[in-house]
């Protein structure tokens, strides 16, 4: 069975244990979307979020993290897979300046890169004209409807947008 590298995408063949493209470590019981699976044959995505107080992590299930609405979790970058983000307000700021809701800490992350904002009762990403462009889905995106399960790519963070 193929595997797919959670750090740059690549299709490598199932009994390998590093990325044939970059070299990544291939972790075993993982699927294309960077969630474990169980032995049923479940999806279940590991994820946690970082105390304010302490700076320690706190190991969440996504239902508890999508409980009060969307999230995105980190999926591959920066060292940080599995933190998560709770989407709520009206916008929310995905960029590398620090007092960005999302901030994603990366050269390859525009200061103000892209936006997260409700429109109805659905959530967009908006592009804020970043250099290297945010991606849904392996596509360029200006604006972008979110579902279920979408890659976002924004430099070398992948984040999965996961609905309530």
């Amino acid at each position: 069975m193929a595997r797919h590298c959670t750090e740059c995408g690549f299709v490598n063949d199932g009994g390998a244990n590093y990325c044939q493209r970059c070299g990544a470590l291939l972790a075993r019981g993982e699927s294309a979307g960077g969630a474990a699976s169980t032995e049923n044959g479940e999806s279940i995505t590991a994820t946690y979020r970082i105390d304010e107080e302490t700076g320690e992590l706190v190991p969440l299930e996504i239902g508890e993290v999508t409980a009060h609405g969307p999230a995105l979790v980190i999926r591959a970058g920066g060292g940080r897979v599995g933190e998560s983000f709770a989407i709520d307000g009206e916008r929310m700021c995905i960029g590398r300046r620090p007092d960005c809701e999302v901030f994603l800490d990366d050269i390859t992350v525009s200061r103000d890169h892209a936006l997260l904002i409700r429109r109805g009762d659905q959530w967009y990403l908006d592009d804020c004209g970043s250099l290297n462009g945010t991606y849904v889905n392996r596509s360029r995106i200006e604006s972008h409807r979110l579902e279920e399960g979408d890659e976002v790519q924004i430099g070398k963070y992948k984040l999965t947008y996961h609905a309530r």
